[in-house]
């Protein structure tokens, strides 16, 4: 691989300018076929996603890249390398997205890598090695399957047969229905077996926005992830008390399951102030608390139910609060007379992001001139399901307002362009 100078050397013969008229135009048309009231919604396998695939196949044909899908319905648009031989470089994220959700997360990231690849095939750049972007499947599976990341663990040979059996959450059929209805084979899945290894993928990265206020806050348009975040998580818990009239049932006769959940969640938020104290960085959060169907005006909640989520590239800190959810249960239980049922836990491990991938970026963010910052993802990301199969992954964020997973994501054209800048000048380095 050439090194820094060289790099910025030929980056400024070729000029390196990204297509972001390209990205803007696609961004528009995929938001206007996937509209759902003021957001959008391309559904996991399902209608939206398969519209968005299909708009991104056909852009990258007019650009004259090949074109193929996997068993599993992942996408890649390759600009061939003088060397077919050679582990290609892969670039690009997921195209679904949650329901009613924004148009930015992680189309961004496949959109980037289209206009980088389409400012370096207009610059005349011919690489040493395949750069492929990849449109994944089903990244935001946890709004739609209770897995995580089904469509790139099913490239990678990671996604296990009993996955394949989990149903989406608005049709009651299973992923590997969806699968199969959308024209791909889950059979592959649960052979184990793999497109993409170690031996044929150099690098993976992918650019997404941030999924909060830091960047915009920090007026810096781009950073550098240093790693994702591990999780565990708590998806069916309960609190089961007793229902009892409010007016005639005194304080201490009361077995109320939202005052004891309410107790539990207090309980949890000041154990992640401690420990922000003490140097952890987590975040904790009871996703849903509430009260059951049979509640009603005039009634204790005999049941409360929560759903609870914990996240850190720190392990440890993950644990510690989860140890805290294990010694507050049984006080909160005695005292009030309830009873919890926490369910099944579910989880993710922690990927730190590739530091030789990291260093190649800021490298190219000085090329391209880019202000840029290192930092933290806060939420998961296809990039640790590469990262957790032994390929080198590495991310990075666009500045963005208004949070992510709502219909107010806005952002800002011009940030993009710095991210593709930073994309389209570390592949040259990477490729070339």
């Amino acid at each position: 691989m050439a090194g820094p100078s060289a790099v910025s050397d030929t980056a400024a013969r070729l000029n390196l300018v990204p297509d972001v008229d390209l990205a803007a135009r696609m961004f528009d048309e995929v938001r206007e076929k996937s509209r759902d009231g003021e957001g959008v919604t391309r559904e996991a396998y399902g209608p939206g996603e398969r519209m968005a695939h299909a708009l991104a196949r056909r852009e990258a044909e007019a650009l004259g890249l090949e074109v193929a899908a996997d068993p599993v319905g992942n996408l890649y648009m390759t600009l061939p390398g003088r060397d077919r031989a050679a582990p290609r470089v892969l670039l690009g994220s997921h195209l679904d997205s949650v329901p009613n959700g924004g148009n930015f997360d992680g189309a961004a990231g496949v959109l980037a890598g289209l206009a980088a690849v389409s400012g370096l095939k207009r610059a005349g750049f011919v690489p040493e090695r395949d750069i492929v972007v990849m449109a994944t499947r089903a990244e935001e599976a946890g709004a739609w399957f209770p897995t995580s990341y089904p469509g790139s663990r099913g490239a990678l040979g990671r996604l296990k047969p009993e996955e394949l059996q989990v149903k989406r959450q608005d049709s009651g059929r299973t992923l590997a229905e969806h699968m199969r209805e959308e024209g791909f084979d889950p059979d592959f899945a649960a052979r184990g077996e793999r497109v993409l290894t170690p031996e044929n993928t150099a690098a993976f990265l992918e650019l997404h926005i941030e999924q909060g206020p830091v960047l915009d806050a920090e007026r810096i348009p781009v950073a550098i992830v240093t790693g994702i975040p591990g999780s565990r998580r708590l998806r069916q818990g309960r609190v089961l008390g007793e229902y009892n009239h409010s007016g005639g049932t005194p304080r201490r006769y009361r077995r109320d399951a939202a005052i004891a959940l309410a107790e539990l969640a207090v309980a949890l938020d000041e154990e992640w102030a401690l420990l922000e104290a003490r140097g952890h960085t987590l975040v904790v959060t009871f996703c849903t608390l509430a009260t059951t169907a049979e509640a009603g005006f005039t009634k204790i909640p005999g049941e409360a139910t929560f759903m609870l989520d914990v996240r850190s590239v720190n392990p440890a800190s993950v644990d510690a609060i989860f140890a805290a959810l294990a010694r507050k249960v049984p006080e909160i239980e005695a005292r009030r007379g309830v009873r919890f049922e926490l369910g099944a836990e579910t989880g993710s491990l922690a990927s730190p992001m590739d530091a030789g991938i990291r260093a190649g970026l800021a490298r190219a963010a000085e090329a391209a001139g880019v202000r840029h910052r290192e930092m933290a993802s806060g939420g998961g990301h296809d990039a640790a399901a590469f990262g957790a199969a032994g390929i080198p992954a590495a991310m990075l964020f666009v500045r963005n307002q208004n949070g992510s997973h709502n219909p107010h994501e806005a952002m800002r054209m011009e940030d993009f362009a710095e991210g593709c800048a930073v994309v389209a000048h570390w592949l040259r380095e990477a490729a070339g």
